[in-house]
């Protein structure tokens, strides 16, 4: 079953086309700077990589067909005609209340989608683009959202309630949901595999590590706590979030620079971070180049983003009464050897140690980083979450 997987962002597509009987990618791409002057990147397997970087995309709308026309062309393509795509996968990033499994989108979905596009303003509304323009040019192909919340949705309500006014939970669903749950739950599935236990009895924590960050606690192989919130903006210090803070700060600021609500939320979501504390970038590389040559904020920065992902390991660790395995996966996860390290280190006291010859792996290998003797296995494993959309559109249609 040949399933194209669609993941869209606000001005960006990114795709591929994937057999799901072998779980080859036939191809893939993006498409960027939609509604601005068009980026186009395809790379069938074992072709040559096409990029254009003058083709006209004014909406998603021309991005979708461009995709369609190039995987379907005579010379470049990797399938006939659009009838053999059996389906199409869409990567949605809120899904609130309303979906714990991915489905079959209707209009009815849609408008569901539509109604949570509150708690995730930046993704949700694209993501909706996307489906609707695939929708229109595949009419015949069935169209499966999988989402970003739904791995969350096993998390106890003592775990999700916010200790606010109960009555904001009736009326609003104001409640702590997480992200990143189709990383989590493909990484954590891999992760019981190559340490050969039964994910039924595990308790697993796989930190999901890239410009936005969380780290979710898998108890008997269900999201059991997460730590980002109501929108991606809660837990670790980020890219450019600042993750966990006092509210009170932020009303302290605000009051002091006379900044509006708009404004406090671009802060947080944009300007902080790594990037508010070091001044200078969101990439670790950078930072710690930066740190190597003396710039004290750069390595505060690396500090702090380190400090909290070793509480919340420590915090999960406690919340599960023990733990069976650890992985680090997606951009920072899979390729920061200090990150990891520093985070290993602190787990000596549980008879944890760091492999520093195998630390040094990165660029997506699979691979133990704790050493043979060590207690408890740590791991870095590759995310492909859009295997797993695939997987779950397969899934689903069977």
């Amino acid at each position: 079953m040949d399933v194209l997987v669609i993941n869209c962002g606000s001005s960006s597509l990114k795709y591929q086309l994937i057999d799901t009987d072998t779980e080859k990618v036939m191809a893939k791409g993006i498409c960027e700077r939609i509604g601005v002057d068009g980026l186009f990147t395809y790379k069938p397997t074992g072709g040559m990589a096409i990029k254009k970087a003058e083709f006209d995309m004014p909406t998603h709308t021309e991005a979708v067909q461009h995709v369609i026309d190039t995987l379907t062309d005579p010379e470049n393509g990797v399938i006939e005609s659009l009838d053999d795509i059996a389906a199409v996968g869409h990567r949605i990033v809120h899904g609130g209340e309303k979906f714990a499994e991915s489905v079959i989108i209707d209009d009815e979905v849609i408008k569901e989608v539509e109604e949570c596009s509150a708690l995730a303003p930046l993704h949700n509304p694209a993501n909706v683009i996307g489906i609707k323009t695939c929708m229109k040019l595949m009419p015949n192909a069935p169209q499966i959202g999988v989402f970003d919340t739904a791995f969350h949705q096993t998390m106890r309500d003592y775990v999700y309630t916010y200790a606010i006014p109960y009555e904001y939970y009736e009326k609003y669903k104001v409640r702590r949901y997480g992200f990143h749950g189709t990383s989590h739950s493909f990484v954590s599935k891999r992760l019981a595999e190559v340490c050969d236990i039964d994910l039924d009895t595990s308790k697993l924590i796989v930190c999901h590590l890239g410009g936005g960050a969380s780290v979710t606690a898998v108890y008997r192989g269900k999201s059991f706590d997460t730590s980002m919130g109501l929108t991606p903006l809660e837990g670790l210090a980020m890219g450019t979030r600042s993750g966990d803070i006092d509210i009170g700060a932020i009303n302290y600021i605000a009051e002091k620079e006379g900044m509006s609500f708009e404004e406090i939320m671009d802060m947080l979501n944009k300007k902080s971070g790594v990037l508010g504390i070091s001044g200078n970038s969101s990439d670790f590389r950078d930072l710690w180049n930066s740190r190597a040559v003396g710039d004290e904020r750069s390595g505060l920065a690396l500090d702090v983003f380190c400090y909290r992902l070793i509480k919340y390991v420590g915090a999960y660790i406690a919340a599960m009464n023990g733990v069976d395995a650890i992985a680090f996966t997606a951009g920072i996860g899979e390729n920061d050897e200090g990150v990891r390290q520093r985070v290993i280190d602190k787990l000596n006291y549980m008879g944890v140690f760091l492999d520093g010859e195998a630390n040094q792996a990165r660029y997506g290998k699979e691979v133990r980083i704790s050493t043979p003797d060590s207690k408890i296995p740590v791991w870095v494993i590759p995310t492909d979450e859009e295997l797993a959309i695939a997987r779950e559109t397969a899934a689903l249609l069977k």
